[in-house]
């Protein structure tokens, strides 16, 4: 995966979310314990240590770095500060040499740092969504996408739905809801 995809991820979150920013971000996004406000912030926290782990390098932990949204930010400004973390994310991945390896849980490859921002961004978009009460699930594309990096021994089936089941937010005919995951960013 590449930089192109976290942005698309973050476009899709922005086009979702946008027409709902003056809605009630401190109610739970889904399933999680995180308001909706939260949430968003996370997704750009993560995003920002994606691209500093690339960039500096990191061999064997997360660099001792923290984002810090302001609890004043409406959440339209959280979503910009998402824009941009996104923005960092792609730029990084994407003059990053394809050898390059950084920690997370592992060496990781640039590919797989642009697979987790995507991934964070679409998953979060969708428990934002759930706490919003706004109906909308991750694009096809992005899902086959994530799946195939992220969790390769996924089973066969909509990838929206394959992918909300891989991470404990969604269920699949036949097999038991997921209590718990991990996916594999980490390369050999």
């Amino acid at each position: 995966m590449t930089g192109a995809d976290v942005t698309r991820a973050v476009a899709e979150m922005a086009d979702v979310l946008g027409p709902h920013t003056d809605g009630d971000w401190s109610v739970p996004a889904g399933d999680l314990e995180w308001s909706c406000w939260t949430t968003a912030a996370h997704v750009a926290h993560d995003l920002m240590a994606y691209a500093g782990q690339i960039t500096g390098r990191a061999e064997s932990a997360y660099l001792p770095y923290d984002l810090v949204v302001s609890p004043t930010a409406a959440p339209a400004e959280v979503l910009r500060v998402v824009r941009a973390c996104a923005d960092l994310l792609a730029t990084a991945v994407d003059t990053a040499s394809p050898e390059v390896r950084a920690w997370h849980w592992g060496p990781c490859d640039p590919g797989g740092f642009a697979a987790m921002g995507a991934a964070e961004t679409v998953l979060h978009t969708y428990d934002i969504t759930r706490g919003l009460r706004v109906p909308w699930t991750p694009p096809e594309d992005l899902s086959v996408a994530v799946l195939r990096r992220l969790f390769p021994d996924a089973p066969h089936g909509s990838a929206p739905q394959v992918l909300l089941w891989s991470t404990g937010r969604g269920e699949l005919p036949g097999r038991p809801r997921r209590t718990s995951w991990t996916w594999r960013a980490a390369v050999d």
